[in-house]
């Protein structure tokens, strides 16, 4: 169930994420977009304004002829009672008032433009009241009836018409009082219908919808053009761009015209032959560089061992040299030591450039590989001062690597956090996990600066070219490291902070090139205080 949960979720998510998605990735559909949203806005105010005026024109126009018209009616019928009530013989109240509706009837032509009712407002509860067209006595509300007998003048309002058959139309109704001869006091009301007005409203309505409907999507066509000019050149140059940074350096954009668009080609054509004259320039530059390295290399590889034997039989007698003479023995067979370390350097730097390195890859027990590294550097750790801990987390895992190159890279790191470390000493851990195995070594002392994290790789570097070394070195031994890691499929990382410390980390898939998301163990330390840390095992050699 809760997995059934789970997919519908996704499945509801998936939607607004691949909108989103498109949304950001297309120009061309935000721009079009925006402009339609805009329209929409703009044309519905536009509209909403026009059907406004439109209708308060017409409902005031209606309004001067309905109340001009009942006004001429109110008098007309106001004439006709007095007429008959001047006579010598006085016609009944039935009489009267179907005289009057049918005088006023005569007046709205045909079809009617109104009708009437003439109610009666006094006291005499049998008063006849008449009306035309079946109109009910509802259509006039009490207000307005309240208001007529009130004030005695004319007053009118917007209302339903409302006929005896149950039909009902909005119309106009307009009051006034009068007084019938013999019966007392009435109510004239005229009830305009608005049929012909609701009839034009719906066709200005409809027509501003429709006009307006067409003019959104003309502006969104238009729009959509006009951004296509711009974009499409956009995505061409993003192609270019993509493709010369894959290395096809001979990738340039089309030049059309002598617009704006055909000066950022040309100057992107411009860039892109510079840089890729630059390249050319500098790979050639590396290759001579790689082929002086690896000539000068192999050519001193010859006179070092002529040197080498006889600074082995000078060193072998040095017994019975005088003092000075025996310090120089020694002295030159340490820096002869000192140069074949450099010169194996350099041959392992030159077979990485020329793409010769090989990997011999075997199974590997990476606890039993750092272990004999620690037993090997601890005389070196003793000299300087300097504890070396061991931490192992998690499960031991073999690995398959090539022993002799991952030796070489702890070996490496080991020395040079025992060279720039303290008395904190330092730490070596071990972890692994179903996808990887890493190794961190971690000192206390001098830490890295900002931005140098990312240095320590680079060849012959030093963050302090001034300070003394007391274990030699070559400066490629980090950079070695790394090409020695990365032949692996795996990562070697620094850490570092002022007065903090250092730390390295090593990570290696279980098999050669794997693929692995993370690393087992943190780069980043928590604490720099080792009594802080709580491994699983925690092994100190001294």
């Amino acid at each position: 169930m809760n997995r059934y949960l789970t997919g519908c979720i996704d499945l509801l998510l998936a939607g607004p994420r691949w909108v989103r998605r498109i949304w950001r990735s297309s120009l061309l559909l935000r721009v079009t977009a925006t402009t339609l949203a805009l329209s929409i806005l703009v044309m519905a105010a536009l509209g909403f304004s026009l059907l406004s005026r439109v209708t308060s024109g017409l409902l005031e126009a209606k309004d001067r002829v309905s109340v001009g018209e009942a006004a001429a009616g109110l008098s007309e019928a106001q004439r006709v009672l007095d007429a008959a009530d001047t006579g010598t013989t006085t016609p009944s109240p039935a009489r009267l008032v179907d005289s009057v509706v049918t005088t006023l009837a005569a007046r709205a032509g045909s079809p009617g433009q109104f009708d009437v009712l003439l109610l009666s407002s006094g006291p005499t509860p049998d008063a006849p009241e008449r009306g035309t067209n079946l109109v009910s006595v509802t259509s006039v509300p009490p207000a307005l009836r309240t208001a007529v007998t009130d004030s005695k003048r004319q007053s009118w309002t917007y209302t339903d018409i409302k006929s005896l058959d149950g039909r009902s139309t909005p119309g106009l109704v307009v009051g006034g009082p009068l007084s019938v001869p013999s019966v007392g006091d009435y109510e004239l009301y005229y009830l305009f219908p608005l049929t012909q007005e609701q009839q034009t409203l719906d066709l200005v309505r409809s027509s501003v919808v429709v006009t307006g409907i067409l003019l959104v999507g003309l502006l969104a066509l238009v729009a959509g053009l006009i951004t296509r000019q711009v974009v499409v050149p956009v995505r061409a140059a993003a192609r270019t761009a993509l493709r010369f940074s894959e290395g096809y350096l001979s990738e340039r954009m089309k030049v059309r015209g002598e617009d704006d668009l055909a000066r950022l080609a040309g100057a992107f054509n411009d860039m892109a032959a510079s840089i890729a004259q630059q390249i050319k320039q500098l790979e050639g530059l590396s290759r001579v560089q790689r082929r002086f390295v690896s000539d000068v290399s192999h050519e001193l590889r010859t006179p070092l061992t002529t040197i080498r034997m006889a600074a082995d039989v000078m060193f072998e007698e040095r017994a019975s040299f005088d003092g000075p003479t025996a310090r120089a023995a020694e002295l030159l067979q340490a820096q002869l030591d000192r140069f074949e370390s450099l010169l194996v350097d350099l041959l392992e730097i030159s077979r990485f450039d020329a793409g010769a390195a090989v990997l011999e890859a075997d199974p590997l027990d990476l606890y039993a590989l750092v272990s004999r590294v620690i037993d090997g550097s601890t005389p070196l750790a003793e000299r300087s001062g300097v504890p070396l801990r061991l931490h192992s987390e998690g499960e031991p895992r073999l690995l398959y690597a090539d022993s002799r190159r991952i030796d070489r890279v702890i070996r490496n790191l080991v020395g040079n956090a025992i060279e720039h470390g303290n008395d904190r000493g330092v730490d070596v851990t071990i972890g692994s996990n179903d996808e990887a195995a890493a190794v961190t070594v971690r000192d206390y002392g001098v830490g890295l600066r900002p931005g140098e994290a990312s240095l320590v790789f680079n060849r012959f570097w030093r963050a302090d070219p001034a300070r003394a070394r007391t274990t030699g070195g070559s400066g490629l031994g980090l950079a070695i490291a790394l090409e020695d890691a990365r032949l692996h499929g795996g990562w070697l990382e620094a850490w570092g902070e002022p007065g903090a410390g250092a730390c390295f980390r090593l990570t290696l898939p279980l098999n050669v090139r794997g693929t692995f998301i993370s690393s087992p163990l943190d780069l980043y330390p928590d604490d720099s205080a080792p009594a802080n840390r709580s491994p699983i095992e925690n092994v100190e050699v001294r």
